[in-house]
């Protein structure tokens, strides 16, 4: 975003996606023109953009506490949950495999779960509290004798909310069953670290942490093993084949490396910036609810629902303004969204959510500005339809 736009524009959709930071440019750069070589080559050129991705490799790894050979590039977050979810199931017995996911999953795990069951695979999707937030005793009692992969997300996408991993992940240990997250909204916005997390495999999305689109990384457990997404030569450690993407890889490591470098200072600055632009809109507000968890939830993110209004028509009149609301659009209609759905929000509440996610590249004037555009907002819609509260 150039000065001459964020003068004009409050940009609060940083769980959407974030722009490229400055350190991912500059990383790309080369191999947009003469360094161009295929990093299976042998010669020179092609060596240099080997030792590019592999450098790419080291940062993404250092940030989540991995190893460098537990980190394999993708094309995104989608692809790195697909191929952890297809993955572990033996195809020639899809009936034999049992899966575990929770109900406020991204659909990068529900869908993929939805086809898997239509394979034969069984799959239990256990709910979660009021706060969108999962029992970790709902997946003991769920554990079965056939379960080959327990999923949970670490981060919640629309309210930030974070899930109990590493109790959960005891339990998934004393079963011996693999646990994978999907912390494609974690990474870059708290510490991450695989081993005190206990995870056997984790979801990484560049786009989200400042990086290129079109990229991401699965950590995979140095103990554990996949059957390949894409079969084809042996790219990857024979885990991922395809010539590697050296552009979007140099990218995605240099926003690793900028994310490990600035966790704290972003991580506090996020938060304040969060909290003050909550106070105002509750401030401001009546009647105003939270939704996900007050406490444990990502530093940068606010759920809001305005009641018996819609989110939808707030930020309509507040051009301005580049939020994301807690409905779902599909086909022209509207729908309350599955996870505000699953945490028992009623829809004269949801329909009425504002996900506001706060980046690097805000400031506190923008959040005072954003509260007041919401506020005056809200309070011309309720005169509108007679409300006041």
């Amino acid at each position: 975003m150039n000065d001459s736009q964020s003068n004009q524009w409050i940009y609060l959709d940083h769980n959407a996606t974030t722009p490229l930071c400055a350190e991912a440019v500059q990383a790309m750069s080369p191999f947009l023109a003469g360094e161009f070589g295929n990093p299976s080559s042998g010669y020179p050129l092609g060596m240099r953009a080997k030792e590019a991705v592999e450098r790419a490799r080291e940062a993404v790894a250092s940030l989540l506490g991995a190893d460098r050979e537990e980190v394999v590039f993708t094309s995104g977050g989608s692809e790195s949950n697909n191929m952890v979810l297809k993955g572990v199931v033996d195809f020639r017995t899809p009936e034999k495999a049992h899966i575990i996911i929770s109900a406020v999953e991204h659909p990068a795990i529900v869908n993929p779960a939805v086809y898997l069951m239509e394979l034969g695979v069984q799959v239990s999707i256990l709910p979660v509290d009021g706060h969108g937030r999962i029992d970790p005793d709902l997946v003991r009692r769920a554990i079965r004798p056939d379960t080959v992969l327990i999923s949970i997300m670490q981060a919640n996408n629309e309210t930030g909310t974070l899930q109990p991993l590493s109790d959960i992940s005891w339990i998934a240990r004393e079963h011996g069953i693999p646990l994978h997250t999907d912390a494609a909204q974690a990474v870059g916005k708290i510490k991450v670290n695989v081993a005190a997390l206990g995870v056997d495999y984790l979801t990484v999305a560049g786009h989200k942490l400042y990086g290129p689109k079109g990229v991401g990384a699965l950590y995979i457990k140095r103990e554990r093993s996949l059957t390949p997404l894409i079969h084809g030569a042996a790219q990857e450690s024979g885990k991922r084949a395809g010539t590697e993407n050296t552009i979007l890889a140099a990218g995605l490591g240099a926003a690793a490396r900028a994310a490990e470098d600035g966790l704290d200072t972003e991580t506090s600055k996020m938060e304040a910036m969060r909290d003050l632009l909550e106070m105002r809109l509750f401030e401001g507000i009546p009647g105003l609810v939270l939704n996900g968890h007050p406490m444990e939830r990502l530093p940068n993110t606010l759920n809001v629902s305005v009641p018996n209004l819609e989110g939808g028509k707030i930020l309509d009149g507040i051009p301005q303004l580049m939020a994301s609301t807690g409905a779902a659009c599909h086909d022209r209609t509207v729908s309350l969204s599955h996870v505000l759905s699953a945490m028992g929000v009623p829809p004269e509440i949801g329909m009425g959510a504002l996900r506001l996610t706060v980046g690097r590249l805000n400031t506190m004037e923008q959040m005072e500005a954003a509260a007041g555009l919401i506020v005056d907002q809200v309070d011309k819609l309720r005169k509108k339809h007679g409300r006041s509260s």
